[in-house]
């Protein structure tokens, strides 16, 4: 990945089909199966990512998953693919509705995904 502003924003593949439609309530399927479903759903200019609800996987937590990571969006199936492992996605840093999110913690967010950019 060349530049980190590049992981909060969808891939020109998938980009027009995601922000076409509000994807909140959509499943997500990490490369190893189903993680939870979509929570939040954020397509503005420079900070685009989803919230995905993870239930029991790992009770109840919320994670941000920044748009570059997303790989395709299928609106037939209610389903957002993304390039990584359930355990990749559990392992993140938990999201917090209640936080204010500035430029530091979008680039803890960023660290973490970076090497995740597909």
């Amino acid at each position: 990945m060349s530049d980190k502003s590049d992981l909060w924003m969808y891939r020109t593949s998938v980009g027009d089909s995601a922000n076409a439609r509000d994807l909140v309530g959509y499943n997500v399927h990490a490369t190893d199966g189903d993680i939870g479903k979509i929570d939040e759903a954020s397509v503005d200019t420079n900070r685009q990512y989803l919230v995905v609800d993870t239930g029991f996987w790992i009770f109840g937590k919320k994670r941000m998953i920044p748009a570059g990571v997303v790989t395709r969006v299928d609106h037939d199936d209610r389903t957002v693919s993304v390039g990584m492992t359930k355990d990749q996605i559990k392992s993140a840093p938990d999201y917090d509705k209640q936080q204010s999110y500035g430029d530091r913690e979008y680039d803890t967010f960023g660290d973490y995904y970076g090497n995740y950019r597909v």
